[in-house]
């Protein structure tokens, strides 16, 4: 999502906002094209529309909302080292 004006008064407030609802489990201040990347639990679609709707849009300074849904979240059991530390077994891209 894009807040406007970008100012840290603007940005500093709405994070404050936004991670006291109770359907934030995650805020990402962010760089490029959006402002804030926020991961929301909710019930269903209706229930993004609604904090969306509701929650997000009742503040004048969100100007662009862009939601993405998660179907399936899959992790891998263990994160390989990156860097020099990584064990020679790791296969190299090319």
């Amino acid at each position: 999502m894009r807040i406007r004006p970008p100012a840290r008064p603007v940005i500093a407030g709405f994070r404050e906002w936004a991670a006291r609802l109770p359907e934030v489990i995650g805020l990402f201040v962010t760089s490029g094209t959006h402002d804030f990347l926020i991961h929301v639990a909710v019930p269903d679609a209706d229930g993004v529309y609604a904090f969306v709707i509701d929650r997000l849009t009742e503040r004048r300074e969100v100007v662009d909302v862009q939601t993405t849904m998660v179907y399936k979240h899959v992790q891998p059991r263990c994160i390989e080292p990156a860097g020099p530390d990584r064990p020679r077994s790791a296969r190299k891209v090319r």
